[in-house]
């Protein structure tokens, strides 16, 4: 059977209401005019190790913590110490010290740590571990647990990210405007591809788009391509494919100016910072500065890192790393206050994995598993440690093969399902987010 393009697109508005349902777009409509939220992934490709940016400073724990890693032990007095956390007790930590400009921030609760965060299918023990009926699948493969931990999905084939399917569940926030909710700084990602949202890859800088649409030729020209492509071929394959380029097209026009402007507010925030991670933050709140053109009160942003696999040379190489990564996120943080955001924008970390706290040959660690994370913002209840943080210890209670690889005692369905609640995915919505979720006994985890 033959549809228009019109009516394909009205089917699936159909569905798309249905699924949603009538409060959620009554939510919509009743929310406040300046209602705004905007979620920023930052993903460490490669097993960021957590267990050297995230430290423990009391005279015990760093004696456990030194002796297991040997070599690989950050010197005490180097590490940016962020005192004690709320909730353990007086118990103090530090940062690496490439982080260091992260700690005011941790003393001004806005900079919380999630502690051993992992892929999960259910909350398992070692007994557990070692019959491997619950371990996800592929445990200590990059590709396999980057693509776990985007899905939430630790089993089979996943086609979407629980970052694509938060834009599905808040779709209703937007007020169904065109522009995509979910946009790349870092290209393609599982993370930000929904069931039925999908993502706009943008580029840090420099013009996209179609060439060679400038001036009375070229204006001429354009309006041309929009007149083929909005012929009704009767095909759906290709009408749809004429309906994306169409969007493509206007969503090129819309963002092009944002992406290229050259007096952000923001600017200060980032002078002199050079980095990847720097250029893609940067450009985020270039876009969050932006919001008016777009129209849209909800936003998720995707950047990424690369070089965590540090199987050799770690101390200098995460010490790069890791220095990159706290200067962009301190600046992006004075950034939100900059644009008077920072209690509408919430940023968090993602990686692979973790890393073996016992040392490997070369001066590097392998591939663990259960990993920190760090949460950025002003709606953060900041200057605290979330989860349960592992014992440092070589064959101790939370390592599962004597090599200092932690079960996670934290799920990334947890952490997601967290995030989610507070962007404003209906409690009901939920459980189509992160089918997970029911298999585990606290949905939230309070750090917002």
């Amino acid at each position: 059977m033959a549809l228009s393009r019109r009516q394909l697109l009205q089917g699936a508005a159909t569905g798309l209401a249905a699924t949603f349902g009538p409060l959620r777009w009554m939510e919509a409509l009743a929310a406040p005019a300046n209602d705004y939220k905007a979620l920023v992934c930052i993903f460490l490709f490669g097993g960021n190790d957590g267990n050297n940016m995230v430290i423990p400073m009391e005279a015990a724990e760093y004696s456990s913590y030194a002796t297991a890693r040997a070599g690989m032990a950050l010197a005490k007095d180097s590490l940016a110490s962020i005192g004690a956390p709320t909730s353990l007790g007086g118990r103090t930590f530090g940062l690496h010290p490439g982080m260091a400009d992260l700690a005011p921030l941790f003393q001004q609760k806005k900079l919380a740590v999630l502690c051993n965060v992992g892929t999960l299918l259910a909350p398992m023990t070692k007994a557990q571990y070692a019959t491997r009926s619950l371990r996800p699948s592929n445990l200590y493969s990059h590709s396999d647990q980057a693509n776990q931990w985007q899905t939430s999905q630790s089993q089979g084939i996943a086609r979407s990210g629980w970052g694509g399917r938060i834009a599905d569940a808040a779709y209703a926030l937007n007020g169904g405007i065109a522009v995509p909710m979910v946009m790349s700084l870092s290209g393609s990602n599982l993370f930000s591809i929904g069931a039925q949202r999908s993502p706009l890859v943008l580029p840090t800088s420099g013009t996209f788009g179609l060439s060679g649409t400038t001036g009375t030729a070229g204006t001429a020209r354009l309006d041309s391509v929009r007149k083929l492509l909005g012929l009704d071929r009767g095909n759906e394959m290709v009408d749809a494919a004429s309906a994306v380029m169409l969007q493509a097209i206007d969503n090129s026009a819309l963002m092009n100016p944002i992406i290229n402007s050259t007096t952000s507010a923001a600017a200060p925030a980032f002078a002199n910072l050079n980095s990847s991670i720097a250029k893609q933050l940067y450009a985020v709140a270039r876009i969050i500065e932006n919001r008016a053109a777009t129209g849209l009160k909800r936003q998720i942003f995707f950047c990424s890192m690369g070089g965590y696999d540090t199987h050799s040379d770690q101390l200098n190489a995460q010490t790069n790393l890791l220095t990159q990564l706290g200067q962009a996120m301190a600046a992006f943080a004075k950034a939100t206050d900059l644009l008077g955001v920072s209690d509408s924008v919430v940023t968090f970390t993602g990686s692979d994995f973790s890393r073996t706290l016992k040392p490997a040959s070369g001066g590097g660690t392998d591939h663990a598993w259960g990993n920190h994370q760090l949460v950025m913002g002003g709606p953060v209840k900041g200057g605290d440690f979330y989860g349960t943080f592992p014992k440092l210890e070589l064959k101790g209670p939370d390592d599962v093969d004597g090599a200092g690889r932690w079960i996670p005692t934290t799920s990334v369905d947890q952490y997601a399902a967290t995030l989610a609640n507070w962007f404003g995915v209906a409690l009901g919505d939920i459980g189509s987010v992160l089918p997970n979720l029911s298999r585990f006994a606290t949905p939230n985890l309070g750090f917002l």
